[in-house]
């Protein structure tokens, strides 16, 4: 199939006027003008119009479980009641509610635009019963062990099982150790050595919230006192930032993706300043989550000039109002007005297929990437042509996944 379209952005080349794209199979075979790139004899032809099309956004941070929970938590006073208050809810959803609420979630990325979602999953026995994918997908299992009733044997095993309990063309899995005030640091490394053995990604929370850092720097604060009484141990507060206490202890390492990363202390970015550029990790933000919480301003232009690799997530519907990546993008302007339209794209492109070891695979347009496209409306200027996308707060108008064209479900 031949692809043209007013506009091409490929993200790794400059943008193509009066573009065309070749696919085959599920992959894309050629770039270029529609005058370089003629069809082929008896090839299908598809005028999309007035659009720039762009590779599928790529959600790297997201809890499609919560996808019911829009405005169920009003602001809390802290990160620690919108804990609390986030379990409660949580007890009283039927399975029902939670696969009703992926469903609604999935529809809602790919309404935006979204064609690849890295997805935590807390309720990991209900994948099995999703229907195939409609969009690429990392499910990564969340291993929790702080009660001790849970073993991180016990967890890893459990991981293991989800593991091969489903397959399908569209559906990968990672490993989440949920934070480390959730996880321990055995769990940490279990779950390390675990998915470089299978070849699966790592993510965690780390970093997230003042109340976060006050309980590890200074065993102190909400989140320490509710965590003491729920009987997990504590022998590891009092000594280091969250994200210190993980690093130095070998737990988390470069080929982890780190959401939030909200509250870095000076220590913090001498230690991320003494790696050298290979070793940094990959770190996610969330924007309208961050400004949820009102947590302080989030270091973006700190962290990229050292060199780290960020992208943008959603994070859930429970601490924030859209599953649009485009959305996250304005939000992210708002407080990095110097940030062109072009590297805010980057953030949920190229930034996360790199997190995902996939650079040349997703986030671009280029021969031999996965044929994972969309199309947004543009005016066919093309200096304004990435800023024009960015803008656009309607529904994508075309989307193709594993190189087949995308029907949109309705919620």
């Amino acid at each position: 199939m031949l692809l043209r379209s007013r506009i091409v952005l490929p993200m790794t080349t400059p943008p193509l006027l009066d573009g065309a794209v070749r696919v085959a199979h599920n992959r894309i075979t050629d770039v270029g003008t529609a005058a370089q790139l003629p069809p082929g004899s008896g090839e299908e032809v598809l005028d999309l119009g007035a659009v720039a099309l762009l590779p599928g956004l790529i959600n790297a941070h997201c809890h499609l479980d919560y996808s019911s929970l829009r405005h169920a938590i009003t602001a809390p006073a802290g990160f620690t009641e919108w804990v609390q208050r986030l379990n409660s809810i949580k007890r009283q959803l039927s399975n029902d509610d939670i696969l009703d609420a992926i469903r609604r979630g999935y529809a809602e990325a790919q309404r935006f635009g979204t064609t690849t979602i890295c997805s935590m999953a807390a309720f990991p026995d209900l994948i099995p019963q999703l229907p195939p994918a409609r969009l690429r997908t990392w499910w990564f299992y969340e291993m929790i062990d702080i009660r001790h009733r849970n073993t991180s044997d016990d967890v890893v095993a459990g991981a293991l099982s989800f593991f091969d309990a489903r397959q399908d063309d569209l559906t990968q899995f990672g490993l989440n150790p949920h934070a480390p005030y959730t996880a321990s640091l055995l769990l940490y490394r279990l779950a390390w050595a675990c998915a470089q053995q299978n070849g699966m990604p790592l993510t965690t929370h780390v970093s997230e919230s003042l109340e976060e850092s006050e309980m590890f720097e200074k065993s102190s604060g909400p989140l320490y006192a509710f965590l003491e009484g729920l009987l997990r141990p504590m022998h590891d507060c009092g000594h280091d930032t969250p994200f210190g206490w993980l690093w130095r202890n070998g737990a988390i390492g470069s080929d982890w993706l780190l959401a939030h990363m909200n509250d870095l202390k000076a220590s913090d970015f001498a230690l991320l300043d003494a790696l050298p550029k290979d070793r940094l990790p990959n770190v996610v933000h969330c924007p309208g989550s961050h400004a949820y919480f009102k947590h302080p301003p989030f270091p973006f232009a700190r962290l990229a000039g050292m060199g780290v690799n960020i992208s943008v997530g959603t994070d859930s519907l429970a601490s924030t109002d859209s599953l649009s990546l485009l959305s996250e993008l304005r939000k992210l302007h708002l407080g990095e007005p110097g940030l062109s339209a072009e590297d805010l794209l980057h953030t949920v492109t190229l930034a996360p297929a790199r997190a995902l070891g996939k650079e040349g695979e997703l986030g671009c347009i280029s021969p031999g990437a996965l044929a994972d496209l969309i199309a947004i409306p543009c005016s066919g200027h093309l200096p304004l042509a990435a800023a024009e996308c960015i803008a656009h707060t309607g529904p994508v108008s075309w989307m193709m996944v594993d190189g087949k064209i995308s029907e949109f479900e309705t919620v």
